[in-house]
């Protein structure tokens, strides 16, 4: 069997994977953000997802934590969650369902129904600011069965860093936030025991330095 060398696209893409994936991210992001990757997703985004790469890193370069976004209380979408619908969804970005049926001799024996906060050319992302710690468990099998399914390359969440329990605390909010809700460990931790299956993942956690009190 006769073997080509690869092309020039394709020798750039090899070696864009070969260094570490997130050092592709602007050193703002990785000052402000806890960053978490599985399978290359960085690498991934950059190389072959280029504008979706470039509407995430301009979101994670403009967001700031304002004291409104700790305090204010309940609501089915939190104020970070209403911040990305502004941001993404001029961008083309979409709230979407996945409608997926599963047959036996022509007899649907299962219709689940799979949704991500924001899609755009086989690129999905979730936020989980403050719900329970399952909703990762969620996430990551979603983006573990659309990758399977071939309608997903890269799955994006966005949650907090540990370390603004302090800040929640100095708020008067730290109740309300405890370690069974989603932020930055708890998505670790899933993360690396594969619950995303061979689905490139990235994970961020917002950091404190993104806090500004006067926003």
């Amino acid at each position: 069997m006769r073997h080509h060398p690869p092309s020039l696209q394709q020798s750039l893409r090899l070696a864009t994977l070969a260094i570490v994936s997130t050092d592709l991210l602007p050193e703002f992001i990785r000052q402000n953000y806890d960053v978490e990757e599985r399978h290359h997703a960085c690498a991934l985004l950059y190389t072959d997802f280029n504008s979706e790469w470039n509407d995430l890193i301009a979101a994670l370069q403009e967001f700031r934590l304002t004291k409104t976004m700790v305090t204010t209380k309940g609501g089915n979408k939190s104020q970070i969650s209403h911040w990305l619908d502004g941001f993404f969804y001029q961008r083309g970005w979409n709230e979407k369902s996945f409608n997926i049926e599963v047959r036996v001799d022509d007899v649907p024996t299962l219709s689940p129904t799979h949704h991500v906060d924001y899609f755009k050319n086989r690129v999905a992302m979730e936020t989980e600011w403050n719900n329970k710690d399952p909703f990762f468990d969620r996430d990551l099998t979603t983006f573990r069965l659309l990758f399977d399914l071939n309608v997903l390359s890269v799955g994006v969440i966005v949650t907090r860093a540990d370390e603004l329990q302090k800040l929640f605390n100095e708020l008067g909010r730290g109740p309300s936030f405890g370690k069974n809700t989603t932020h930055m460990e708890k998505l670790v931790g899933k993360m690396r025991n594969r619950a995303s299956g061979g689905c490139p993942v990235l994970g961020f956690g917002i950091r404190t330095s993104l806090y500004d009190e006067n926003a």
